[in-house]
């Protein structure tokens, strides 16, 4: 078969429905699918020949080992191979075997992964569970063809210790309670809701020589030096340019890679910065869309080594420029495929959408604090904010059309109308004409509604689409749930004006948190804070957000977190900051000490034997001496910066308590580690680039 049609490649690596019908039985097929669909277990008869069907397909396609592909909270996938081999027969022939308990259950070492308390270090046990709604897949490495079957991982005492176990409880907590409110509106024909999403993943290409020479891109994912290049992206000549060829055919080679996999890549372009660019696919249900982009992270890394380059998910691999982020678009669509966020063409006279989009604003102004932690990572803190994504204030954009409705509806109780789009004419007559939507988009919000959607901006490139996607299920899944406790007890003729006080109640109480400003700007801050909504600068000062008695109730009224895990969460958030500016502060000593300042020694040393050469020769040197003082006082300025960073990070390395420790080093460590990179980026800028010890920013963001 030819790989060259996109038909006949995509899907060839997955374990698909459509592969599971012509494997299966029928009767088997019906209960996998009942499965899938309502929830419940497989019978043991059942997982053995589902077990048999996919190992027989599996080894078909040359797979000779199998894992359990899970999602633990490092953020990243983790995997164990097994091969499919049972102790030999009496002739010492090798007996294939993959049994239903192999397919639903598995045993990693629970204490090897975070659990913030959760499990001991010489409490081990831990479980990984088949996740039956995520098709099992092939990937195709280094260490030959294995199947993965994705998986939930919990603890030996039943508490999650991975990102997809929430995400599947909150969609069915989301689930529950939009049936229910519709039901409750009179809409009887849905049986059940799923949250969809779109991953919009940025990232930057480097090559793989120069990434290799750069200690700090090795250990950390970002530069923790770099002076900025001549050129940055002021020009704006990078975002939609022509895709350079060595890019393009990693992006080929990528597509290709992710059709196999099932994974639904569709848009690819470059970004704002040099060396950045975009991925985007076509949307799913959150939690096959949250494994495929973690296949998608995974496969970037693969394929770009391939091509000797490097990918970097960091959110902010190089100061002064564009950082990285991952825009989560979330919507819910019933089963019958209708579109809940889909408001018609009068949305003033569709009530439902009214009502789910007045319970959506309610959600975001009740708990702004924990969507605001969703998307925090340490990475992330040198992004959001900042004059390229949105800022750390939450707020919530509806765009001048519905903003017109929701007015009318706050002021009069009514609405009699919505702004139209009208005609957009280009002045040109070999032109067409073009239908403008009826409002324009505001890039600086961080949860903009954008048609039929609402777009998460705040995501962090590097971060899982299922902490976010989890939060917002759960605040939506509240706000649903209160709005059907009020219309569950209306009378049926008073139905419609619950339904229309409802709303009007929502949006009246919550509009504080709609803006259609600048995100941006100084003003909004200040604006912000006269609302007041919350402004949660930081990873660590946004984590106790979990533990809130609002919080606690909020996640515990679904089943989707309960207050231990919620703690254990706050603790890995403190533990995974502290080690993460741990790794950088040490870093940059190792850099400055070994590299930058005995570099600039050297640098200094031939100045000053020129200087010499100079004044033997009877001519003047006073541009060379002033250099010579500049370079001298640069470097003592960095020597006592390094020393003080040193004595801080062991400080810090003594410091017994997650909280203390974490909030140590983002109040002591980080502003120290600002202190040792100006005086060498500084030198940067004046040393001999021959002299320079790693690739600089101009090398790296411009030879592609």
């Amino acid at each position: 078969m030819s790989e060259t049609r996109l038909e006949e490649l995509y899907g060839k690596n997955v374990f698909s429905v459509g592969v599971m019908k012509e494997t299966l039985p029928k009767a088997v097929f019906r209960d996998v699918m009942d499965v899938i669909k309502n929830g419940g277990d497989l019978s043991p008869a059942d997982a053995d020949v589902v077990a048999k069907a996919m190992k027989d397909w599996a080894m078909e396609r040359g797979a000779t080992h199998y894992t359990h592909w899970f999602q633990p909270l490092t953020g990243i996938t983790a995997e164990k191979h097994d091969a499919f081999i049972a102790s030999p027969d009496e002739e010492g022939r090798m007996v294939t075997a993959f049994t239903g308990k192999d397919l639903i259950k598995g045993e990693p070492d629970a204490s090897s992964f975070p659990s913030g308390g959760l499990r001991s270090t010489f409490e081990a046990r831990g479980y990984t569970t088949w996740d039956v709604t995520s098709p099992a897949f092939l990937k195709e490495a280094g260490t030959g063809v294995t199947l993965c079957i994705p998986t939930a991982f919990c603890s030996y005492t039943g508490e999650a210790l991975d990102k997809k176990t929430p995400l599947l409880r909150s969609m069915e907590a989301i689930d529950t309670q939009t049936v229910r409110l519709l039901k409750a509106m009179g809409y009887t024909n849905v049986h059940h809701v799923e949250p969809s999403i779109g991953a919009e993943q940025e990232y930057f290409l480097v090559d793989g020589k120069e990434y290799l020479q750069r200690e700090d891109l090795i250990f950390t994912g970002r530069t923790l030096f770099g002076a900025p290049a001549p050129k940055g992206q002021e020009m704006e000549d990078h975002y939609f340019g022509v895709i350079r060829e060595r890019v393009g055919e990693f992006m080929k080679d990528l597509n290709r890679e992710l059709w196999k996999l099932g994974v639904p890549a569709k848009t690819q372009h470059n970004e704002v910065a040099p060396g950045q660019h975009e991925l985007a696919p076509i949307y799913e249900t959150a939690n096959l869309a949250t494994d495929h982009n973690q296949l998608i992270m995974e496969t970037m890394k693969r394929v770009a080594e391939h091509h000797g380059l490097r990918v970097l998910l960091h959110e902010k691999p190089f100061a002064g420029v564009n950082g990285s982020g991952k825009h989560n678009n979330w919507s819910l669509i019933t089963d019958s495929g209708e579109n809940l966020l889909d408001p018609g063409e009068s949305p003033e006279r569709n009530i439902r959408f009214l009502l789910v989009l007045s319970c959506i604003v309610k959600a975001v102004d009740t708990h702004a604090d924990l969507l605001r932690q969703s998307a925090s990572d340490v990475g992330n803190d040198l992004r959001l904010g900042a004059n390229e994504a949105p800022p750390a204030i939450v707020s919530v954009y509806l765009g001048s059309q519905l903003e017109d409705v929701v007015r009318q509806l706050i002021e009069t109780g009514t609405a009699s109308g919505h702004l139209e789009g009208g005609v957009l004419k280009t002045g040109v007559s070999t032109l067409p004409d073009i239908n403008k939507d009826a409002t324009d988009r505001n890039r600086t919000s961080p949860f903009a509604f954008t048609g039929n959607k609402f777009e998460f901006r705040m995501v962090g490139s590097s971060d899982s689409m299922a902490s976010s996607t989890t939060t917002i299920n759960a605040i939506v899944a509240e706000a649903f749930s209160d709005a059907a406790d009020v219309l569950e007890k209306a009378a049926p003729e008073d139905l419609e004006k619950a339904v229309h006080d409802l709303i009007e109640k929502n949006l009246s109480k919550h509009q504080r948190i709609i803006f259609d400003g600048d995100g941006y700007s100084e003003a909004w801050r200040h604006e912000a804070a006269r609302r007041g909504l919350p402004n949660i600068p930081s990873t660590i000062e946004a984590a106790s957000t979990l533990t809130t008695d609002k919080a606690v109730k909020l996640f515990g009224k679904f089943g989707i977190f309960t207050k231990t895990e919620l703690e254990s969460r706050e603790e890995v958030i403190y533990e995974t900051y502290a080690k993460s500016i741990n790794i950088e502060a040490l870093t940059m000593i190792d850099m400055a000490a070994k590299q930058i300042i005995p570099a600039c020694m050297r640098y200094e040393k031939d100045l000053a034997d020129t200087i010499i050469a100079v004044k033997n020769a009877g001519a003047k040197f006073g541009a060379e001496a002033e250099k010579l003082q500049k370079i001298a006082d640069m470097i003592d300025d960095a020597q006592v910066a390094l020393d003080a960073l040193r004595t801080l990070v062991d400080q810090g390395g003594k410091m017994t308590n997650a909280r203390e420790r974490a909030f140590f080093f983002k109040d002591q460590i980080k502003p120290a580690m600002m202190r040792l990179r100006r005086p060498c980026d500084a030198l940067e800028q004046i040393v001999d680039k021959s002299c320079w010890p790693f690739p600089t920013y101009e090398d790296m963001l411009f030879e592609l």
